[in-house]
């Protein structure tokens, strides 16, 4: 079979899309946008296989011809060997070991649910496709049906699958330039992002909120309770969704959450007041595990999802939950006289002044104890 058919100065001059061949299995596609990507083709066992190995003149590893014949030869060589491992695994296959990876790695449960759904919902064009012959097309395809509807989701999901893919290459399962790589291609054969807005979490105004606790008392329903027992400890939904009866001192009125499912890595003592201890004492007598907000499935936790809904429903409106520590820290700001650093250590917060940092040590938890006894009162007495 011929080989070298192809020369740069032909490739430049280019204009037609279509498929060029420079021989022994190397391709050059040309598109009708003119972005051209290199790629093997190769047949074992009667099965056609197709190998991207990279674009060409673009991107931020452009491949030129002599490397696409490198990579090509470099292909040639293991198949003589008889290493077809790559053509073997899908990309489920490998997507299933870095998520386990990544589960391990990660400390937040909402952020290791969130890496798992989205590769398993919305890259299912990809799984059972071998992970040697995702291509560029296949990334652009399994991006496309989301990219505009939910641009934060979908540059998540190109991101994530530009892991797996990268895992791949690592491990010797893929040849040439990552697919999902925005630089690399992909920002010319989709619309410009969206330029995402930060802000911070909606809030419940602090005045607001014993009208909304009230109606939370009255619900009926563990979300109801986990959003109150949320509110009245300042803690994070997470905090309180994995939180086991064993991190409970009911007689002590303390909550210890360990490092482990902390943001700052660290223990947080979280003093207790009455009407906390009370939705413990009757979530207790309900209790038939370890978890004290226990859903719908035994031994799972309460959902971040039933948890927005029942705070919604307590006219909450678009407020989240991470914003009732905000509705917390400004009513202790405005409303109190404690000080700062007692308020941002109820929150966890870690102090950027690493000179403060050094002198605070302590918690404070026995100025904390009022500090929650005072934000439980006033959550129930203003509502009456």
């Amino acid at each position: 079979m011929a080989k070298h058919k192809l020369s740069e100065t032909r490739i430049r001059t280019l204009n037609k899309a279509g498929i060029y061949s420079d021989g022994d299995g190397l391709f050059l596609r040309v598109r009708k946008e003119g972005s051209r990507q290199w790629f093997l083709i190769y047949k074992r066992a009667g099965k056609r296989t197709e190998l991207g190995l990279g674009g060409y003149g673009f991107g931020t590893a452009p491949v030129s011809l002599a490397l696409a014949r490198e990579k090509a030869e470099v292909v040639r060589q293991r198949l003589a060997r008889g290493d077809e491992l790559s053509a073997r695994k899908t990309f489920v296959d490998v997507m299933d070991d870095v998520i386990a990876l990544k589960e391990k790695s990660f400390r937040n449960e909402k952020h290791k649910a969130q890496w798992s759904m989205t590769l398993r919902e919305y890259a299912k064009p990809l799984h059972k496709r071998p992970i040697a012959e995702i291509s560029r097309d296949d990334v652009v395809e399994t991006l496309k049906p989301i990219w505009e509807k939910i641009p934060e989701t979908a540059d998540r999901l190109r991101m994530r699958i530009a892991a797996v893919m990268d895992h791949a290459k690592a491990r010797g399962l893929y040849v040439g330039d990552n697919p999902a790589d925005w630089r690399g291609g992909l920002k010319d054969m989709l619309p410009a992002r969206q330029k995402l807005t930060r802000g911070h979490h909606a809030a419940v105004g602090y005045k607001e909120l014993p009208v909304i606790m009230k109606r939370l008392r009255a619900a009926a329903g563990v979300s109801a309770r986990a959003v109150e027992f949320a509110a009245l400890t300042a803690a994070r939904s997470g905090e309180v969704r994995g939180a086991v009866w064993p991190e409970i001192e009911l007689d002590a009125a303390l909550w210890t959450v360990p490092a482990a499912r902390m943001k700052a890595a660290r223990d947080h003592e979280v003093p207790l007041s009455e009407r906390a201890l009370t939705i413990l004492r009757a979530r207790q007598q309900q209790s038939t595990g370890d978890l004290v907000f226990e859903g719908g499935r035994n031994g799972r936790p309460i959902s971040d999802t039933a948890m927005t809904k029942a705070l919604r429903a307590a006219g909450g409106g678009d407020a989240t939950l991470h914003g009732l520590r905000s509705s917390f820290r400004n009513w202790a700001g405005d409303m109190t006289d404690y000080p700062r650093d007692v308020a941002e250590a109820a929150l966890a917060h870690v102090l950027k002044d690493k000179t403060e940092a050094a002198y605070r040590r302590g918690t404070a938890l026995q100025k904390r104890r009022g500090l929650m006894e005072d934000w439980a009162q006033y959550c129930e007495n203003k509502a009456r």
